[in-house]
């Protein structure tokens, strides 16, 4: 038989795009860089067949991307640092930061290999039209079913957030069966909260709409934010849900489709954080800036939005919210949680605090990982999206413990001067 030659165009994806073949249902990746195409094997399934990535992308393939995403990181920080002016806590952050990043980096270069090797790793695909409209897809070796999907949104204090800061939790979601769309986001100066919040939005009705298509289970979907990211991604699911009550524009994806938010570390009510910003380094004025004025703080906090009388229907739509903290995080602090938990339960909302004992910001996204073994935040997460898979959890209870990526005193050295 004659190979098909109908083929339908699937999501485009930076440097290329996902082709479907309709005859056959192989899913392939063509890249513009060589012209070389990467093939995900369809295999059966419930719903039918589902990708599979079979070759790892090429070496020219990976430091094309890699040339292409420092770039644009180092675009943006210049750009950054001309908005920022010099001044000396701002210098005295940038180095700690520096340092921070170079104490911790055995473990972030051996994340950063296999976020650029593995083959269950897609790379860039474009979710918008906008600059940063990309994100991540980390897909299970073996998708002989369709697997529960997380959508997670990285923090970086609306400024240095990108898309690869999840590839640690991304990669560890995958090896338990289940798919990671880490979404990138301009952050700014790049554009300011109504941008990012817009982005976020847009990529999320992107995967409800699409992740069939790489083997996620649109039933199953739950949303993740961390930090930064935790305030943007409740800030998109609370206002869905007030369009949704019929008090907005138009639906792009429906509040029903997410079963679950996660969020970790963050901040709620911006009034109540503009001051221990600027104590931490964020001057008010960038602040401000960065959330279109003083006057907005109100429109963007979440916990104001879900009190307000006039939008009580829509938070009776809101899925469950589960929301993780250290109490020792200094960045953020613990009260940000607990009060936007209060604040839901006045209200109605289904939701859970879950503190951790001594958890600093970094703890628990960054160093808890690195130490390897057993890590509470991660078991959490994984045992509320399998719950109910019997399957599922017997292979979680019998997964071997990951190993150390970076040596103890280094963590603690990182911990002691970082500025998170």
């Amino acid at each position: 038989m004659a190979p098909s030659t109908t083929r339908r165009l699937v999501s485009m994806f930076g440097g290329g795009r996902a082709m479907l073949d309709v005859d056959s249902g192989e899913l392939s990746r063509e890249t513009d860089w060589d012209g070389s195409r990467e093939k995900h094997a369809r295999v059966p399934g419930k719903n039918g067949p589902q990708p599979r990535l079979t070759r790892q992308r090429s070496c020219k393939e990976n430091i094309n991307h890699f040339a292409a995403e420092t770039y644009l990181i180092s675009r943006l920080t210049f750009t950054l640092l001309r908005k920022l002016g010099v001044g000396y806590r701002w210098i005295s952050q940038f180095l700690a930061l520096v340092c921070y990043a170079l104490l911790l980096m055995p473990g972030f270069l051996q994340v950063a290999y296999h976020y650029f090797s593995s083959k269950q790793v897609m790379r860039s695909v474009i979710y918008g039209d906008m600059p940063r409209n990309r994100m991540d897809l980390y897909l299970p070796a073996n998708i002989r079913e369709p697997k529960p999907v997380l959508i997670f949104v990285t923090g970086g204090a609306w400024i240095i957030g990108y898309k690869a800061w999840g590839s640690f939790l991304g990669l560890q979601l995958a090896e338990r069966d289940i798919v990671v769309a880490s979404i990138d986001y301009r952050n700014f100066p790049q554009g300011t909260i109504s941008d990012m919040v817009k982005d976020v939005s847009q990529g999320i009705s992107y995967v409800v709409k699409n992740i069939a298509d790489y083997g996620g289970d649109p039933n199953r979907i739950y949303l993740m934010g961390q930090s930064a990211g935790a305030h943007i991604s409740a800030c998109a699911l609370v206002d869905q849900a007030i369009r949704e009550s019929g008090k907005g524009d138009s639906v792009a994806w429906s509040i029903s489709q997410i079963k679950a938010y996660f969020g970790l570390s963050g901040g709620y009510n911006l009034m109540d954080l503009v001051d221990h910003f600027h104590q931490r380094g964020l001057s008010r004025s960038v602040f401000f800036s960065i959330m279109e004025g003083e006057q907005s703080l109100r429109k963007f906090s979440p916990e104001v939005k879900v009190l307000d009388p006039s939008f009580k229907d829509a938070v009776l739509l809101l899925p469950p919210i589960i929301l993780f903290h250290g109490s020792d995080d200094f960045s953020i602090p613990s009260d940000s949680s607990k009060k936007f938990a209060d604040a839901l339960k006045k209200v109605g909302a289904r939701t859970e605090l879950i503190l951790y004992d001594g958890k600093t910001h970094t703890d628990l996204f960054i160093h808890d990982p690195l130490r390897g073994g057993k890590d509470d935040l991660f078991e959490h997460i994984v045992s509320i999206i399998h719950a109910g898979d019997e399957e599922a959890l017997a292979k979680d209870a019998t997964a071997p413990p990951r190993r150390r990526l970076a040596p103890e005193f280094l963590i603690k050295l990182a911990s002691m001067i970082s500025p998170f």
